[in-house]
């Protein structure tokens, strides 16, 4: 049986620094073999390794900021210091934190700015990873309204809530589709992109998606080149509504 999918609405652009300033220029480095951050996501994460407990303590001092990014070979989590890492990642910015009695962190990562590594990655006293990071390359973060990037959205949405749907019953994922109905379409947009099985070189091109219309264009691709593969009947074209 496959565990549900939990799909959580991301916070308003209130939770974003206001300048790039506020960035910080060097990051600690969380590399997650998988998983991923778009700006607006969130991810929620439970810490329980020691270097990682001291890089998400240190980010409190640091905006409360930390980087996820992806290892480009293929490794058990948590990845070797030495595995090579993907040059994009996003900051997130801790927007909920909890210790469990077992002394673990739970937290929740809202997706601040993607960057790329302006250096190699150094290893810290504290035993995790840091890197300087450009932000840049990547100004369209910081559009007000990425909804407005979209046209007729709601034909658009309702079109990507079906392959999606289509997606996941194939493969025996559930989904809250009332929630997703709900949701704006770049949320939903950067939900399935975050959540679905893809593997990782695919959630890199989502993640380097130059905008959210063209990170919707490709999502829309995979999943339908993926519906096509896996034991579709001979309509796999969703319905409209």
């Amino acid at each position: 049986m496959v565990k549900p999918m939990t799909f959580e609405l991301p916070e308003s652009l209130d939770e974003l620094p206001e300048s790039l300033g506020e960035l910080p220029e060097s990051l600690g480095l969380f590399p997650l073999p998988g998983a991923l951050l778009i700006p607006l996501g969130q991810l929620s994460l439970n810490v329980f390794e020691p270097r990682y407990l001291h890089m998400v303590e240190d980010a409190f001092s640091r905006g409360r900021i930390i980087a996820v990014i992806q290892p480009m070979a293929s490794h058990d989590s948590p990845p070797p210091d030495d595995v090579p890492l993907y040059t994009v990642g996003c900051a997130g910015r801790i927007v909920s934190f909890d210790e469990t009695h077992e002394g673990t962190y739970l937290i929740t990562l809202l997706g601040v700015h993607r960057f790329r590594l302006a250096g190699p990655a150094r290893l810290t006293a504290r035993g995790y990873r840091e890197a300087s990071v450009d932000y840049g390359a990547f100004n369209i973060d910081r559009t007000a309204d990425p909804e407005s990037i979209f046209t007729d959205q709601k034909d658009t949405r309702e079109y990507l809530a079906d392959t999606a749907r289509v997606y996941f019953e194939r493969r025996g994922i559930e989904a809250d589709w009332d929630e997703m109905a709900r949701m704006p379409l770049n949320t939903l947009v950067t939900t399935l992109a975050m959540n679905c099985p893809f593997d990782a070189r695919e959630k890199q091109a989502l993640l380097e998606s130059p905008d959210p219309a063209r990170r919707h264009a490709l999502l829309m691709s995979l999943l339908t080149m993926a519906n096509h593969q896996v034991g579709a009947p001979t309509n796999t074209t969703p319905a409209r509504h």
